[in-house]
């Protein structure tokens, strides 16, 4: 009517504008209409189906992973002491908390016992619960308790158990968002299949069950499952409103459960700006996203001891000035020049304000800087040399080096790499070719259809293109990196050979007139993963099968020897001296103190590592004797396997580095040469000869350890 016709002629203000296109988009809608009983009969069964057998995949997974270690440690035949000799280094420390939970009078107690901790590292009172990021054992717990387990199960039992239920989980959220993404369940079921062939490439459960990361990345796998189904344009209110709650909580317990969980949001937020950047239409939903970040952040600070941590991460710097950024855009026609040149502005916005107000953050936040990573950065990419010990010592670590070719190898053989390298670059050439349409100011179908071809037009396929190329960056620098982004080549892979769509954006490029390309699509789409299952199956699936029925056995008697005698001779009071990794296993199996632990985001615990270390230098009785005192130590240990290491890679032994970081080999041409009178302590204490007798009095050796007790009085008697 004519007041419609006048209310588009006036120029109203911003809010108007806004409230009038909305209603115009909702009047222009049309009504779908009522799908045939036979049609809603199918779509009811294809998600039953569908499922059925993502949660089967889970069950089925966690199931694998239980019989598994059971026939690789021989769990259930174990004695105690044994069973927790598996936990290595800060795994056992996990662990000991929640030994420590289950003992304690109350729940309160005990959790005030870990937040006011000086009963684990020597002279060191420390917020367990908060610097290791203990709220799974705490839940874990809790649950154990308040269910009635502890008449049904061991706590051991129960704990792994839970471990590997989230591990189900992880599986099944990788099925749902590879089955969002494609829209059939067989892409879940090939995800699935890749994910369990690939998992020494995929997860470290095998190897370390109590780690960070085992616990909280199958509540990132959920949100990330939430956050593609929250993308799909052709999402219901209802959908729409589960993926945004599920989307919430995920996030947030994901941020509870990992200390570096933020730096993974951080990669996320920045592949969702550029989605914003480039796609028009899921603009609000981003921002939406966005509010979930902040708000998860103020929660997670609030709830973990107000963890400054949180405060100056990039993550809340990127979000805030992306915030500012949307306050400061000016409606302009999409399309014209000045809308191009604001793009660029807003960029370059976004950018600015960041890394301002992260500077402004850091400033006026304390907070404890990891400077220890930075300067790892700096020498992991050739800015910096160093001789520090702890430097080169994590350089040295396998997980924080460059991909072995062996990496490679094994993804190529199970057929993985190839069909990853191909989806990836249909659809990143696709998504470019929507971006530069876009730039230009086409106009483009709101709603894609399979003929169109168009695949990288998806907002969801957009994020997810983005994303794993950002996770795949940073693993081809740090292989440990390659647990978050392996399990994302297998649910992107599984997605694109059983997606029509894409099928069919390659077939537009081909311009294919033969075959009819719809129906060459589809038919591929379904011929094509059903080759590879076979494939997968009939050689991989003898050798899972071969694994389950092999009976392996965990043999290591010295350490439980060693841990028997500490438990029966040792004083109650006493301070054990060695290894961090040892250390940790020490405080698992007897709860006596120790001077240092397996963990590497605490500059002081860093440089108690470093100097309880020196004991395999050319250092002296007396320097040694100093260190060890200083830490009110009682009782070192000698461990063999360090003392006589043979390392694979020169220049990576406990010993050389400590021989460079002492100046005692020469490293770089130009460094000065000290030389040290002393021989090595570990070997020099062995031969009991004065000064060492003097400090230090053996009482208990075996093939692998030597046990010193480190003398009070002090006699200097030949």
């Amino acid at each position: 009517g004519p007041t419609v016709e006048l209310r588009q002629r006036r120029k109203p203000k911003s809010s108007e504008n806004k409230e009038s296109a909305k209603e115009e988009k909702i009047s222009d809608t049309p009504i779908p209409e009522r799908a045939p009983k036979h049609v809603l009969f199918q779509r009811f069964a294809k998600i039953f189906i569908g499922c059925l057998a993502a949660v089967t995949s889970g069950m089925m997974y966690a199931l694998y992973l239980s019989a598994y270690h059971e026939r690789k440690f021989w769990f259930s035949n174990r004695q105690e002491l044994e069973r927790e000799i598996t936990f290595q280094g800060d795994s056992a420390i996990y662990y000991s908390y929640y030994k420590d939970m289950l003992k304690a009078p109350s729940f309160e107690r005990g959790v005030y016992e870990l937040t006011h901790n000086n009963k684990t590292v020597s002279l060191k009172t420390i917020n367990a619960v908060q610097q290791m990021s203990l709220y799974p054992e705490l839940i874990a717990s809790v649950l154990y308790q308040a269910t009635g387990s502890n008449e049904i199960i061991e706590p051991v039992y129960f704990y792994i158990g839970i471990v590997f239920g989230l591990q189900g989980i992880y599986v099944t959220a990788l099925f749902v968002t590879s089955w969002l993404m494609s829209g059939t369940w067989l892409a879940g079921m090939l995800t699935v299949a890749w994910f369990i062939i690939n998992r020494v490439d995929t997860t470290r459960i095998e190897y370390s069950i109590p780690l960070r990361e085992n616990w909280a990345l199958p509540y990132f796998a959920c949100q990330i499952a939430a956050l593609t189904g929250y993308l799909k344009s052709n999402l219901n209110t209802y959908g729409e409103r589960f993926c945004y709650l599920l989307m919430s909580a995920s996030t947030y317990t994901f941020m509870m459960m990992w200390e570096y969980s933020h730096y993974l949001l951080f990669l996320q937020a920045i592949s969702l700006f550029l989605l914003d950047s480039f796609s028009l239409e899921q603009s609000e939903k981003v921002h939406e996203v966005y509010k979930i970040y902040i708000f998860s952040l103020f929660l997670g600070y609030l709830l973990q001891f107000e963890n400054s941590a949180l405060l100056v991460s990039p993550l809340l710097s990127l979000v805030v000035a992306l915030m500012l950024a949307k306050c400061l855009q000016l409606n302009v026609k999409k399309g014209t020049f000045i809308a191009k040149i604001m793009k660029v502005i807003n960029f370059y916005l976004v950018c600015t304000l960041t890394v301002t107000l992260n500077i402004i953050m850091k400033m006026f936040v304390p907070h404890k800087e990891n400077g220890h990573m930075l300067k790892f950065l700096e020498v992991k990419f050739g800015l910096n040399m160093t001789k520090n010990f702890t430097m080169n010592w994590l350089l040295c670590q396998e997980s924080l080096q460059a991909p072995s070719q062996d990496f490679f190898l094994r993804l190529t053989q199970s057929s993985l790499l190839p069909f990853y390298v191909l989806v990836l670059i249909i659809c990143f050439l696709s998504m470019m070719q929507v971006i530069f349409r876009r730039i230009n100011g086409k106009s483009l179908k709101e709603t894609i259809t399979l003929e169109d071809g168009r695949i990288g037009g998806r907002p969801e396929i957009i994020y997810h293109v983005i994303h794993t190329i950002l996770l795949g960056s940073l693993a081809m620098v740090i292989e440990g990196l390659k647990y978050l982004w392996t399990p994302y080549v297998c649910m992107l892979a599984a997605f694109g050979v059983c997606s029509p769509e894409l099928w069919m954006t390659l077939f537009k490029w081909l311009r294919l007139r033969t075959v009819h390309p719809v129906l060459l699509a589809l038919i591929l789409s379904m011929a094509v993963p059903t080759i590879i299952g076979l494939s997968l199956w009939k050689e991989f699936f003898p050798r899972l099968m071969t694994e389950l029925m092999e009976l392996q056995e965990f043999y290591d008697p010295d350490t439980v020897e060693l841990m028997t005698w500490i438990k029966r001779q040792a004083p109650v009071a006493a301070v054990f001296a060695g290894s961090p990794q040892l250390m940790g296993a020490i405080k698992l199996c007897t709860g006596w103190m120790v001077t240092s632990l397996p963990l590497y985001n605490d500059d002081d615990l860093l440089k108690r590592n470093e100097n309880i270390y020196q004991i395999y230098s050319k250092r002296s009785a007396e320097d040694i004797y100093k260190i060890l005192t200083s830490y009110k130590a009682n009782y070192l240990i000698v461990e063999d396997a360090i003392c006589n290491e043979v390392g694979t890679m020169r220049g990576c032994r406990v010993k050389d580095l400590l021989d460079i970081a002492n100046g005692h080999v020469v490293c770089e041409e130009g460094d000065k040469l000290t030389y040290s009178k002393y021989g090595r302590f570990c070997h020099e204490v062995k031969i009991n000869y004065s000064p060492y007798v003097n400090y230090f009095t053996r009482v208990y050796w075996n093939r692998s350890y030597f046990v010193y007790k480190i003398n009070t009085v002090i006699s200097f008697q030949s």
